[in-house]
Formats: structure tokens, sequence, C-alpha cells
């Protein structure tokens, strides 16, 4: 089976648009940045590194420094799918990314969004 044409699009050619989604419902760049170095583990200069480097999301998850255990507490529809209910683990693990972003643009607060209580 052919991987995903996601797999080698580099985060950083998604991430303005992650950020115009939340900015047009009055969240910020810096709450993205929060919910990328929550998900993932990364310092926000190593994000940046990333960002600027034009890495895959293959590449990006797999050099993530320590995936969140508590993402696995993520739940919900994106794009009409279940994100608890994807089998392919990179896959999963970039739809924990859109519903943490969609539910930012939703304006839920940060805390609820990145469940700090399970972390």
């Amino acid at each position: 089976m052919a991987k995903h044409r996601i797999y080698s699009v580099s985060v950083a050619s998604v991430y303005p648009l992650y950020v115009s989604k939340v900015e047009k419902k009055g969240r910020t760049r810096s709450e993205v940045d929060q919910i990328f170095r929550w998900l993932t583990g990364h310092s926000q200069e190593t994000l940046e590194e990333q960002l600027a480097a034009n890495v895959s999301f293959e590449r990006f998850f797999a050099e993530a420094p320590k995936l969140n255990p508590a993402r696995r507490l993520i739940t919900g529809v994106v794009c009409g799918v279940r994100v608890e209910e994807v089998d392919e683990p990179l896959m999963q693990e970039i739809r924990y990314l859109d519903k943490l972003i969609d539910e930012l643009a939703k304006g839920k607060p940060m805390e609820k969004i990145l469940r700090a209580d399970a972390s």
C-alpha cells in the first residue's frame, strides 16, 4: 500500500494554514505553537528549527522528542473520521494535531484542549 500523500508534505507548508484558521477565530500563533509543543515535546526553538528545515510530517513525528502520552485521550471527529479509531499510527498523530487545532479554532479554553489534568 502506498503512503498517504500528507506524510511527505512539509509541516511548514501546513503550519500557516493552522495559524490562519485560529487567528480568524481570535486565537494566536503562540497558542498553535503551544499545541505543537504539548503534542510533540519540542521546545519553541526545536519547533522553529523543524519548521525552518521543511521536514515532512513523517519526519516531524518520527523525530519528536517525546510524544505526549495524554494525546491518546484525544477523541472526536476530524474530516468525518473518529481520531481514536484511526489505524495508521502516523495518520493518527496528524489527526490528533488537526483535532487540537480545530478545538482551538472553536474557542475551547487551552487547558481543556491540552487536557492538562491528564498529562
